[in-house]
């Protein structure tokens, strides 16, 4: 499998490579194809190169490395967790990312100086590694609230609606329609159909020492404030305010006996109601009676 791609690098005064962008890709069957034009900016430059498989398995050696794999994650040629990522954070530079595109941090106040001379004219976004989603990549049948929330390298199933509160992560997102009103952390899969109510929150892998990937199924809902740190099978709701960890101790009734576990032997399990009962304050899950469902209205994005 050979995979070619043609685009445009912006570059540091010194000829650093601060991004690029993947306007041609052909993979693995799937293509997209945009006009590359003249360039008037001796800081840019136009770019035709090709990768071989052994490129998605291998670790990141350059920023060429990093964009393409960010991108194919964004055009949804791949899905989360099946290309290597390691050494993305090490590769990818600390850049401001302004209305006039990526400028390097040795540059930026004397380009900052400048504006406040000449109409204000530079407003800067971000100071990150990672670039907003949507300066390269326009999702199909999408809604994405506040676009700065959603990082280049998510991914984003058809039906998706990101409310102003949801953030996305790169090598994240989502597989089919869903309502993300929370923080889809690095490394997460939410299934078709699953809802992230406002402030709820999926452990991901980037710090605090968890280094096991979770995902949320079909049909899922994580009540506002909610959060986990194990994985939900289908049809799982965790009750508003609760945050499971896996070393949660969880009540469940087996074989008409009242049994503690801790929350991580019921990850990945589906069918289950998590809530905390009011009267002694301990963890419960049991069989979840009710399928959550998402208003259809809201996530035809056409």
């Amino acid at each position: 499998m050979k995979t070619i791609c043609k685009g445009i690098s912006n570059h540091s005064q010194k000829g650093e490579v601060l991004d690029m962008h993947f306007s041609s890709i052909k993979f693995n069957g799937k293509e997209i194809e945009n006009n590359l034009f003249k360039l008037n900016n001796d800081n840019q430059k136009l770019f035709e190169i090709s990768f071989n498989e052994d490129t998605l398995n291998d670790p990141i050696k350059d920023i060429r490395d990093a964009y393409l794999k960010l991108h194919l994650l964004s055009h949804k040629f791949v899905l989360p967790n099946t290309i290597n990522l390691e050494g993305l954070f090490t590769i990818l530079p600390n850049i401001v990312w302004t209305n006039q595109g990526p400028i390097a941090l040795e540059e930026i106040d004397a380009r900052l100086n400048e504006s406040k001379f000449h109409g204000n004219n530079l407003y800067i976004r971000s100071i990150d590694k990672f670039p907003c989603f949507t300066d390269y990549v326009i999702p199909k049948k999408v809604r994405i609230a506040d676009s700065s929330r959603v990082r280049l390298g998510a991914y984003l199933g058809e039906g998706t609606t990101i409310m102003h509160e949801g953030f996305v992560n790169f090598n994240a997102g989502t597989l089919g329609k869903a309502m993300i009103e929370g923080r889809i952390s690095s490394g997460v899969v939410v299934g078709n159909n699953s809802d992230l109510g406002g402030g709820s929150s999926t452990m991901g892998t980037l710090s605090g020492g968890n280094d096991v990937k979770i995902s949320i199924g079909e049909n899922c809902l994580l009540g506002a404030n909610s959060g986990i740190g194990i994985s939900l099978g289908d049809n799982c709701t965790v009750e508003a305010g609760l945050y499971i960890t896996a070393g949660t101790k969880v009540t469940i009734n087996e074989n008409n006996n009242t049994k503690l576990v801790k929350a991580s032997n019921l990850s990945g399990l589906s069918n289950l109601l998590f809530y905390r009962d009011s009267t002694n304050g301990m963890v419960v899950a049991k069989d979840n009676i009710k399928v959550s469902e998402l208003n259809e209205a809201l996530h035809k994005n056409d």
